[in-house]
């Protein structure tokens, strides 16, 4: 259901833009677009993404399942909703004179952040360019970081999107790993120990000599810090960036 006024965006995410009212006829005046989505979002904290239906939205509102429909005209756009919710708005620009790096830096850090208050917001399906409030407050303020590089338009909104797929995709492997050890029950250390010495056994050195050789140096036996990974995968994304900033200035 979208519109003909030039925008193309469903009617819901016009209205987040605030650029639509409520219904004039309908649902009653205590139903609005807001408490639907907080609704669904508190669904969606307390059980997870797949919890979330319009009709159990609708029964935690009190509200017909088809009242929903007045404001929100599909589940998806429930969900991009739920997600520019969830990620809020990104923090204040950082103080003038901060170097791109940093300031790059510290917007991937805020948005990872994001993530790990909502974990249930990575399995929200990406279906197109960020088009909601926040999301598109993000790429501005991501795009902003990198100013001054020398870089053009694209190649900087190429870097917004390598990065914050490093973002989304780190964020989602430590979600499923803390979700894996709660249910064993198991410790990061007891657990890191036990599949150490279960490729010792398996792990020929013939076979697997690269392998072997990181077994033996005891790398897998240790358990980094949660924030320890994504520092160092980090780094090393802001390392190349730098080259081609580099390169870019010559």
């Amino acid at each position: 259901m979208t519109t003909d006024d030039g925008t193309g965006l469903p009617a819901s995410i016009e209205a987040a833009w605030g650029l639509r009212e409520r219904p004039a006829k309908g649902p009653r005046p205590g139903l609005t677009l807001r408490r639907i989505v907080d609704a669904a979002v508190a669904v969606a904290g307390a059980e997870g993404l797949a919890a979330v239906s319009m009709g159990r939205v609708a029964k935690e509102l009190g509200a017909s399942t088809m009242s929903l429909y007045r404001y929100v005209g599909a589940k998806d756009e429930l969900y991009l909703l739920m997600f520019d919710t969830a990620i809020g708005a990104p923090p204040p620009p950082p103080p003038p004179g901060t170097g791109w790096r940093e300031a790059l830096a510290g917007w991937a850090g805020a948005q990872r952040e994001a993530f790990q208050r909502h974990l249930w917001a990575l399995h929200v399906p990406i279906s197109g360019p960020p088009a909601t409030p926040n999301s598109v407050a993000w790429w501005d303020r991501g795009l902003a970081a990198l100013a001054g590089t020398g870089l053009d338009e694209g190649s900087k909104t190429s870097v917004i999107l390598l990065v914050s797929g490093f973002v989304r995709s780190e964020a989602g492997l430590r979600a499923d790993l803390d979700a894996a050890m709660r249910a064993t029950g198991e410790a990061p250390g007891d657990l890191m120990g036990r599949y150490a010495r279960t490729l010792r056994r398996l792990a020929d050195p013939e076979r697997f000599p690269a392998l072997a050789k990181t077994l033996d140096a005891g790398v897998i036996d240790h358990v980094d810090g949660p924030d320890d990974e994504f520092r160092f995968g980090l780094e090393r994304l802001l390392d190349g960036i730098e080259v081609l900033v580099d390169r870019t200035g010559r």
